[in-house]
């Protein structure tokens, strides 16, 4: 029987080319002239998957838009941060909330809280008319084509992680292009960039797809995961350590290259393995001096890297591939090897992805008892 999550992997090389055009067109409509000449600076939210996408696009819109970015989880910027952003005139400031289902309450009240300090708002979903996007006052829509799930099956999201990738690449690039940041031709030059990055994913899923199913059979023993990342693939390494809680259920970390140096090094569980993810850039020097550690203290070690970044397989006991990418756009494909390892971990242990839902758990609401689309949320900031 086929595994769901991995036929979601697969398609994503044919997704980025059938909904490209679509939302650089969305980009453009959505983000004018007049918006972009203004901005002083970018807020990006969102729950899980969404803000990890977050993260990982804060490199693209330093470099591309020219612009410096925070980004934070949506509680962090609704209940936090937006009552502080700078007061520096109208259409300075920019918050983009992610929610692909445009349902999350906390998603929608940091686009709520954000407006409400005078910045321009913009959902980035798949749902349009949804409660996020009718919190925002400008919509960027991610819709995605259908895609089938075996009945009565919820799949751990990877297609809608990639989407919302995409759609932040795109806006950064906007950005610059009107700014003046990027020339015309720079841009259209970028913009081939992250369109060939559908053959860069490609790649990827064919290096990994067997060696991954045969590591998760290798490390069938294991009861925990830790993956580690810097930079742009931070948000890589907590995305693959969400997709081992959906798939399987294992306890799963993601953790920052450094903090792991001053925290995980010190476990007590010896064998604990630790996939170190890496773009084989700015990362490199740091994530090899953490794999070496790594190994030193017997933990099994696993590289996530593109073949170039020798010094880091070399300390790995196992390797997974990435295609050769600029680090800004690493974050697209360097969640594969992760997703393909979860999806493969379920079959080996018999898990059913988020547990079925059993135990407590429900799917009304995206969660239940959870709260994730149900929660009590502000109408207005408080002091």
């Amino acid at each position: 029987m086929s595994n769901a999550m991995v036929d979601q992997i697969k398609s994503l090389p044919a997704l980025l080319e059938a909904i490209f055009q679509a939302v650089d067109e969305s980009a453009r409509a959505t983000l004018d002239h007049e918006l972009c000449l203004s901005l002083k600076r970018v807020f990006v939210t969102g729950c899980g998957d969404s803000h990890h996408a977050a993260l990982g696009s804060e490199l693209a819109f330093e470099r591309l838009a020219g612009l410096p970015d925070e980004p934070m989880t949506a509680l962090q910027f609704a209940r936090y941060g937006a009552g502080y952003i700078p007061r520096s005139g109208p259409n300075t400031n920019l918050v983009i909330g992610i929610s692909v289902s445009g349902a999350v309450s906390r998603t929608a009240e940091a686009l709520a809280m954000g407006g409400q300090a005078g910045a321009t708002t913009v959902a980035l979903t798949a749902t349009p008319g949804s409660r996020v996007a009718q919190a925002a006052q400008r919509v960027l829509l991610t819709v995605q084509p259908p895609f089938p799930e075996p009945e009565g099956v919820h799949v751990p999201g990877v297609r809608s992680y990639f989407a919302s990738q995409l759609g932040l690449l795109l806006i950064a690039v906007r950005i610059g292009e009107v700014r003046g940041h990027l020339t015309s031709a720079k841009a259209g030059e970028v913009r081939a960039q992250i369109r060939a990055l559908a053959a860069a994913a490609e790649e990827t899923i064919q290096a990994n797809d067997a060696a991954a199913k045969a590591l998760a059979e290798e490390w069938k023993d294991a009861n925990e995961f830790v993956f580690v990342g810097g930079g742009a693939n931070f948000g890589t390494a907590l995305f693959s350590a969400a997709k081992i809680l959906e798939a399987s259920g294992d306890p799963a970390l993601g953790q920052e290259t450094e903090e792991w140096c001053h925290l995980q090094y010190f476990a007590r569980a010896e064998a604990t393995p630790t996939f170190f993810i890496s773009a084989g850039q700015r990362d490199l020097s740091r994530i090899v001096e953490s794999a070496v550690a790594a190994r030193a203290i017997g933990r099994r070690v696993a590289a996530i890297a593109p073949k170039s970044a020798k010094a880091l397989h070399e300390q790995a006991a196992r390797s997974l591939y990435l295609a050769e990418v600029d680090e800004m756009f690493s974050p697209l494909i360097a969640s594969i090897p992760g997703e393909l390892f979860a999806a493969y971990r379920a079959d080996v242990i018999g898990e059913p992805f988020f547990r079925a839902f059993t135990g407590g758990r429900s799917v009304e609401g995206g969660g239940g008892i959870s709260r994730i689309r149900s929660s009590e949320m502000w109408e207005s900031w408080q002091e």
